[in-house]
Parts: C-alpha cells; sequence; structure tokens
C-alpha cells in the first residue's frame, strides 16, 4: 500500500537515487533522439550531476511530498504555485522497482488536491513528446491532465 508524507531533508539521498534510475530511460531516449545534433551533449553534459542538484533544489524550495511502499521511499512529486490561479505538479518520479503499482498516481492526484487547496484553479504539469516520456504522458493523462502539444527547437551554437 502506497503511503504520502511530506518530504523531510532525511529523505533526499533517497529521492535523488530513485529520480536518477527512474529518469536514466527517459535521458537515453532524448540521446536518441537528438543523435548526430550535438544538442544532447552541449545540453546535458552530465545529466545525472544536474538532475540530482535539481531534485535536491525542488524538493527544498518547493512542496514536496514522497510515497512510502513497505516503509522505503519509492516515488516524490514537487509542487508550487505559479501564479494566483495556475499550479503546477514540478517533478515526479518513481523507482523503476514500483513503477505500474499505483505510486505515480497516487503522487499525481495528491499533488494536484493540493494544488487545489492552495487556492489553483488550474494545475499544469510538462513532460517530453519522446518516447522515454511514454509512460508519464500516460499517467497523466489517466489522472485527467489533458495535453497541449508543443514543440520546443533546439541547435548547437
Amino acid at each position: 500500500m502506497v503511503q504520502l508524507r511530506p518530504f523531510t531533508a532525511g529523505d533526499r539521498e533517497a529521492v535523488v537515487a530513485l529520480s536518477l534510475r527512474a529518469w536514466e530511460p527517459v535521458f537515453a531516449s532524448m540521446e536518441r533522439v537528438l543523435a548526430g545534433s550535438g544538442v544532447y551533449e552541449a545540453y546535458y553534459p552530465d545529466w545525472r550531476t544536474a538532475q540530482a542538484g535539481a531534485v535536491a533544489q525542488a524538493c527544498a524550495d518547493m512542496e514536496a511530498w514522497v510515497a512510502e511502499v513497505d516503509g522505503r521511499v519509492a516515488g516524490f512529486v514537487a509542487l508550487h504555485s505559479l501564479d494566483d490561479t495556475t499550479g503546477e505538479i514540478h517533478m515526479v518520479a518513481v523507482d523503476p522497482a514500483h513503477h505500474r503499482h499505483g505510486v505515480g498516481r497516487a503522487l499525481t492526484e495528491h499533488a494536484t488536491a493540493r494544488l487545489r487547496e492552495r487556492g489553483s484553479t488550474v494545475a499544469m504539469v510538462e513532460t517530453g513528446g519522446d518516447p522515454g516520456h511514454a509512460a508519464a504522458r500516460g499517467l497523466y493523462e489517466h489522472c485527467g491532465y489533458t495535453a497541449l502539444p508543443s514543440v520546443r527547437y533546439f541547435r548547437t551554437l
């Protein structure tokens, strides 16, 4: 059974570690999509270090929650308000050992409820359109989010 609780500083190491495991296939997918352009190497010279820092910063600066399964951290979510009406689920990660067991859904639904409680009337979450992000897109759609397609273009300079 999934138990949710507020993030504490003692969770940092476990949350960073699980997020790196969860996002490894995502970054591999982006590397394949951007192959030959030089963009991946320029944009993500060391994705693990950058992502570890981003996760730690989000958990320190935003409202963050962890999901536990059998007393062990299995996932996390970080959320914040963008303005008076819009809240954002900034990051969600689930340890691959707990994929497809309801952890991501519990975190996403909890974060959505927290944004509503904070006064947001619109909640947003952003993810990639590459194959590595397919599971995230499915999760958000399953939780009632509607995709608004957008395209970002990159090139090296």
